[in-house]
Formats: C-alpha cells, structure tokens, sequence
C-alpha cells in the first residue's frame, strides 16, 4: 500500500514494518504536520507509536530492503531518493545511529549490519587513504573521489564529512555542488579557518560570526541551485575555539540561516548537551559520540534522545578497531603463526562479503556457448 508523498517530495512513499511491530501489513503513516516536523512532540504523536527507536520505517517506492540483514533498514536506488530518504529519516521519531565509514566496504558493512544511514570520516578518510593525521592534508578532490566509491557501494543516505567547505563562501557552494553529484545525501559543514584541526585536539580556530554564517547561506543557496533534497548540516567549533556561549549563537544563527541540522562539536558535559538542544527546537541536533576518550561525555541513544538529539555519529569505532586487529594479525604474523580463529572471518564468509557469491550466480545469465565448451573441457577455472 502507498502512502502519499509529503511537502518534501512529490513521491509516494510506503511504510515498511518492524518484526514485533507495526500497525498491520502494508498499513501506512503519513508524516506529521509541518508545525511538529523536526520537534520532539513528533515523537510523542499517535502516529508513530509503533515505530522502532532507533530503526526507522521509512522507505520510497525506489527503496528496498537490504539483503542479509536482521533489520528493516532501507536502501534507494538514487542519489534524489537518498536525500529525500534522509529527510524522512531526520522527520521520524527516535535517535538515529550513524557509524562512520572509511571506504566501500566499510560502508557496506554499516549498510549490512542494519543502519538507516552512516557517516563518511574525514579523520578516518585521512587516516586510511593517506596515512595521515586529519590535519587539513586531505583535498576537495580526494574527499569526492573517495565518496563517490562510498555512496555508490550502498543504498542508505551517507552524510559526508566536508570540513570547512575547503575555502570561504564560494569554495562552499562548489563543495556542495561536488557533494550532490558524487551522491551524498547530507553533508557536515564546519566553520574553522584553513588548515582546520581534527575535533576535540589542539589549535582549533573559528572564522568570523558572519563568514560562518555566509558560509550555510551559500551551502543552502547551492542546494537551492541545484535543485537537490541534500542536508545541510551546520558543525561549529566555537566550543573549544571559544565559548559554550558563543557555540550556541553561532547554531541558533545557522539554523536561521537555512540550516536542515546543527551540531555543536566538544560539547563538555551532559548540561552542555542539554543547553544546545534548547536552542531552535524545531531544527534536528547531531551528536558526536568520539569513542576511546573524546571531550564529549558518551551517552547511550536512549540518553541521547531524552536530551533532543535526532542523530548520532560514532567516528571512530571502525577505523578504531581496524587498527587493532591489523596490528594484532602483522604481531602473529611476524611471530610465524597466522591470526587464530574467530579473530577473522574464513574464506567462504569473506567471499559471501564482498558479493563473489552473487556475482557467480549473475554470471550464469550470461553464459556463452563458447564459455559453457570451456567449462566441460574444464579450462574455465571454477574457483
């Protein structure tokens, strides 16, 4: 059954349900009205009570479920349909989680693992492309290039990581444009000066008030210009570079910009949290859960949501843990052994992973007379 579409998009939009949840096969839920978009009294809204809190029901008539997972996430065929899924995402009741990915694969094993959506890391992007700290090395060129294979490789809206827009209000609005076209359903703009620093370490610096805010106005008047459904998410550094106070005007000020989310980064404790989601109640706030000791206290999504958070990024757990277990294979290596078992997945699983199995029964649609002659002499490897 289809849902009608709503003031975000001109598309039909249908309603998928949760195991143990639901409000009947095939039954629909149209979004809230416009006063309760983006407020917390959304969620208190009879029409979403059957929904999940952290997973959402959300899907387009492009959309379909992901195979292999345990969870209804949902993945689109096009760059358009992520965007508005996104917004659909950002409209829905609950805390959203958002791990931060560093390539395809990565992002294909958010995507697996059940997520609605995931971040790209420029820290882990920098980290795993170039070998360097996130210190400003990484280019507009590389971040484009590297999104492209991200956004491509899954169905779910990524948001991506796009610094300081590489440039003042002008470089923002290419930057944007860049955006759009390698697929990214959201993008992060933050209001450093150049080189920016990596979040919650040393010698962060912010640009002016008004060049911050110049900066979202031609982010927006970009998505505008184009035509696009992308997300604007407003990042500011002011907290550690500044001021509690001056990080709240400067997200008030960007959500009167046109700002689709704000974020405040280094937030340093619960209270801190609790005053930013006061500010422009309507507007979806992010969190930053840096894990392995960040500035930021790490709450659960349950804590988060309480709070007003509406999404949740997780930067590090993945380029974290690939660290280690690369680490902890090369010491078993270089000690004649090879990693034990259950430390990595066999063969037979990595192979399932990255599509081989699939691709095998593809194949098959295009098989030849010539292949097929081959096969039986048994010169066709089998593999």
């Amino acid at each position: 059954m289809n849902c009608s579409g709503s003031a975000l998009s001109n598309t039909n939009y249908s309603a998928t349900t949760i195991a143990g949840t639901g409000a009947g096969a095939g039954g629909c839920i149209p979004l809230p009205p416009p006063h309760l978009r983006h407020s917390r009294r959304a969620s208190s809204s009879p029409l979403f009570q059957f929904q999940s809190r952290f997973i959402h029901p959300l899907t387009s008539k492009n959309c379909k479920p992901l195979r292999a997972t345990t969870t209804s996430t949902i993945s689109c065929s096009s760059n358009i349909e992520k965007a508005k899924l996104l917004r659909r995402i950002l409209d829905s009741p609950g805390v959203h989680q958002g791990p931060a990915c560093f390539d395809a694969l990565s992002a294909n094993l958010v995507q697996s693992a059940g997520f609605p959506l995931c971040f790209t890391s420029g820290f882990s992007i920098s980290a795993s492309r170039l070998g360097l700290p996130d210190t400003g090395y990484l280019s507009y060129g590389e971040m484009i290039d590297q999104g492209q294979l991200i956004t491509q490789s899954v169905g779910i809206p990524v948001i991506g990581d796009a610094d300081n827009g590489y440039g003042n209000a002008m470089n923002v609005k290419r930057t944007v444009k860049g955006y759009i076209s390698a697929g990214f359903a959201g993008i992060i703009l933050e209001d450093q000066v150049s080189p920016k620093a990596c979040g919650h370490t040393q010698g962060r610096k912010v640009v002016s008030r008004e060049e911050a805010v110049m900066r979202i106005k031609a982010a927006v008047d970009a998505r505008n210009e184009s035509g696009s459904d992308i997300v604007i998410v407003a990042r500011t550094d002011s907290r550690q570079a500044l001021s509690l106070d001056e990080a709240l005007y400067r997200s008030r000020a960007f959500a009167d910009a046109g700002a689709d989310v704000v974020f405040i980064d280094a937030l340093a404790s619960k209270q801190e949290m609790e005053a930013f989601c006061q500010v422009s109640p309507l507007v979806p706030k992010m969190a930053n859960m840096l894990e392995g000791g960040g500035k930021t206290p790490i709450l659960t999504p349950l804590e988060l949501e309480d709070i007003g958070y509406k999404i949740v990024a997780y930067p590090l757990s993945l380029i974290g843990v690939s660290i280690r277990a690369m680490q902890d294979s090369l010491t078993a290596i270089k000690g004649g052994r090879i990693p034990p078992p259950g430390s990595m997945p066999s063969f037979e699983e990595i192979k399932d992973i990255l599509g081989f199995n699939t691709y095998y029964e593809e194949e098959k649609r295009y098989t030849t007379s010539t292949d097929q002659l081959l096969s039986k002499r048994g010169w066709k490897d089998k593999s």
